[in-house]
């Protein structure tokens, strides 16, 4: 009985103890509020309660009465200029505190994996012990959103692993992001204040899923869905019913490009008949990953692949066993032209049945259909396990094999401006991440956005171009309608040049971007390059108000789409705010070209400097130029810098092969080999002088 008095008055007293106000899910202890901000929120509190709000910088107590019926009250909040720790009360009869809560500036960071990237979890930035170890750092504060989809706007924000915000600690940032982090940590050394960073960040995820579906209805390739959408009352059944529609278009209009197909049926397979000539198709040793075959290493799309098979008499009219193993990703397999078997997974082993009525004695066509979406492809099995079975008898299936390409990965994916429909609870569903991970801290006042994403939409540069800037667009619009954000003070510039040069004052939400890094293996010319064109679509958007980008060319890694020098992300990023943002004089960013002019053969780029750029270094011999000719034919450059002016930098780029230069290229290539860059050692961006449609 004491036992149960005890538990009781425990519970009793925890209850007494317990707030009934709801704050906005962004507000927690160790926040960080945007300084210098005015900012109208609304909460609910006990119904019909009068309650107190006191700030404790200037403990001034203001009194909000809660509706009687739903207990939502809304209130103003002034936040001061940078200091801290303060506390935040909110008393309804039972006291809410907020503690070592301080004025900063407060920044949201997103995109895919190269922006949630941990310091050390999966991710193991370059030193990162050592990193971690001296992560004390009390100023920067940091909030980790969690994982959700979502197919309406929501207003709870899902909170991860901070539980709200955090203090930057070693036990702390571990599993935050890394560029992050090290953004917050230069601009918080620099400046002196509180800095607070949100990673609101999803491994995988293309930009439509962070865009409002209010916008992507506009962006090609995504009104019909949009339109659908909206029609369903987003209903969960009717969004089901429109995800299997959607994709069973998307099916029948990728497979109708196939040419081993007829018409996209994948019972008339072309290639896989028994007659069919397949005499000009290259020969290769299976099984075999496609990175082990020169023909096929780069190449991610549909391939098909044949050979004969002699069947004793025997077995004629048995059924056979087919074992192929892992095939990555997906496969269709046929029989003298018959399908017998279909299956998607790279892990899932393929074991089929050939009915007994397809077997014939002597010569028989096995053909399979590789559809490899990325990375890895094909046949994964050592030679012992990929063979034809029946009773004690085996045919081994290892050798050679005859094989075609079909059909690239980017068009599989994107048949005429469509794209490839993701399932309603995928992190790929439009709008799903903006309504889950965005919306919810449209009503929390920002400095700015920092955003690292791209390589999802890598093969829709066309589309990504406007639907990036869409994005933008739609987050500085959404963001801080709510409160008043004091412009930080900028000191006088002292530099003869940036005083001449000072630009006018964006009207516009600091939206900051890394452009993705170099990639893949190296080659000196890929003017079809989808990761070159990627970057290109990035580079336009730097026409809209607000926005800057850091240029990541040459740090980034061939074998791994994740560079671990986020240090340098995080410093650039860094440099674009402390410069644009925060009135500091050190260059941020490498002057962009601006015209091309043609003397003597040679093709001659100028570049403008602005107030954030420095000098470009002297350079003899700059790699990664290439010039075209009116045949549109590349060829791997000679270039070099020229003079030393002032405001104007010239580079020369010529080549014995191209007397006519008609178009120059810099840096256009998955993984370019590039050394452009300025006196303070930032790259020079890609770029080219031309417009012509040799990419998707």
């Amino acid at each position: 009985m004491k036992r149960f008095f005890s538990l009781f008055a425990a519970t009793l007293c925890a209850a007494m103890i317990r707030a009934d106000v709801t704050l906005p899910g962004w507000m927690s202890s160790n926040m960080v509020l945007q300084q210098k901000t005015s900012v109208h929120l609304q909460a609910t509190a006990k119904k019909g309660a009068t309650v107190k709000i006191t700030p404790s910088w200037d403990n001034k107590t203001v009194k909000v009465m809660a509706d009687k019926t739903t207990g939502a009250f809304e209130f103003d909040l002034q936040v001061p200029a940078a200091g801290g720790p303060f506390t935040l009360t909110f008393d309804d009869g039972k006291k809410h505190v907020l503690e070592n809560v301080m004025a900063g500036e407060v920044w949201f960071c997103s995109g895919q994996s190269n922006m949630e990237m941990p310091v050390k979890g999966w991710g193991m930035v370059e030193n990162y012990e050592q990193e971690v170890a001296n992560a004390n750092h009390p100023l920067v504060r940091l909030f980790q959103v969690k994982k959700v989809v979502a197919h309406t706007p929501q207003t709870t924000v899902p909170l991860d692993y901070t539980n709200g915000w955090a203090v930057c600690s070693p036990e702390t940032v571990g599993e935050f992001s890394a560029a992050a982090y090290f953004f917050a940590r230069e601009v918080s050394r620099e400046l002196g204040i509180a800095i607070g960073v949100v990673n609101s960040s999803w491994g995988g995820t293309p930009a439509e899923s962070w865009v409002s579906l209010d916008r992507l209805q506009n962006v090609i390739g995504f009104q019909k869905h949009a339109k659908r959408l909206f029609e369903t009352g987003f209903n969960e059944d009717k969004i089901e019913q429109l995800y299997q529609q959607e994709r069973a278009e998307w099916i029948q209009e990728s497979y109708s490009q196939d040419q081993g197909l007829e018409k996209g049926n994948i019972d008339q397979a072309i290639w896989a008949a028994t007659d069919f000539n397949d005499s000009s198709w290259e020969t290769v040793s299976q099984p075999l990953s496609w990175s082990k075959i020169n023909e096929l290493k780069e190449f991610d799309g549909i391939v098909w692949m044949r050979r004969v098979v002699d069947i004793p008499a025997a077995l004629a009219g048995k059924d056979l066993k087919l074992e192929l193993g892992a095939i990555d990703d997906e496969d269709i397999t046929y029989w003298n032209g018959q399908r017998v078997g279909m299956t998607s997974g790279w892990m899932a082993n393929r074991s089929y049945t050939v009915p007994g009525k397809l077997v014939k004695a002597g010569k028989n066509v096995l053909t399979v259909r590789i559809n490899d979406t990325g990375v890895e492809g094909g046949f994964s099995k050592e030679a012992k396990d990929f063979y034809l079975t029946s009773g004690s008898t085996n045919i081994s299936l290892a050798g050679k094999w005859s094989c075609k390409k079909s059909l690239d990965a980017a068009s599989i994916k994107n048949p005429k401006d469509m794209t490839e429909p993701a399932a309603p609870n995928s992190s790929w569903y439009p709008a799903g991440l903006y309504n889950s991970m965005v919306a919810p801290f449209l009503s929390m006042p920002v400095r700015g956005f920092l955003w690292y994403q791209g390589c999802s939409n890598v093969g829709r540069a066309v589309q990504y171009e406007s639907l990036f800037q869409t994005l933008i667009l739609d987050w500085q619009a959404r963001f801080n309608k709510n409160s008043q954000v004091t412009p930080y003070p900028k000191p006088q510039p002292q530099n003869e040049r940036r005083r001449f040069m000072q630009p006018t004052e964006s009207k516009a939400l600091p939206f900051y971007f890394v452009q993705i890094a170099n990639y893949l293996q190296r080659k000196d010319l890929q003017p079809e390059s989808g990761w070159a064109a990627i970057r290109e679509a990035q580079r336009k958007a730097l026409k809209l108000d607000g926005v800057g980008m850091a240029v990541n060319i040459d740090i980034g890694m061939a074998n791994d789409i994740h560079p671990k020098n986020k240090q340098e992300v995080g410093r650039r990023l860094a440099l674009l705010a402390l410069n644009r943002i925060y009135g500091r004089e050190q260059a941020c960013a490498a002057p962009e070209y601006m015209q091309m002019q043609v003397s003597d053969g040679k093709a001659l780029l100028s570049f403008m400097p602005s107030f954030s750029t420095d000098r470009l270094e002297e350079n003899t011999d700059i790699k990664g130029f290439t010039v075209a000719g009116p045949d549109h034919k590349g060829h791997v450059a000679k270039a070099y810098t020229e003079g030393n002016g002032q405001f104007i930098f010239r580079v020369v780029v010529e080549s014995p092969e191209v007397p006519y230069p008609v178009a120059v290229r810099y840096a256009w290539a998955d993984n370019p080999e590039c050394n452009f860059r300025t006196v303070s050692g930032l790259p020079v961006g890609p770029f080219r002088t031309d417009d012509w449609n040799d990419f998707k």
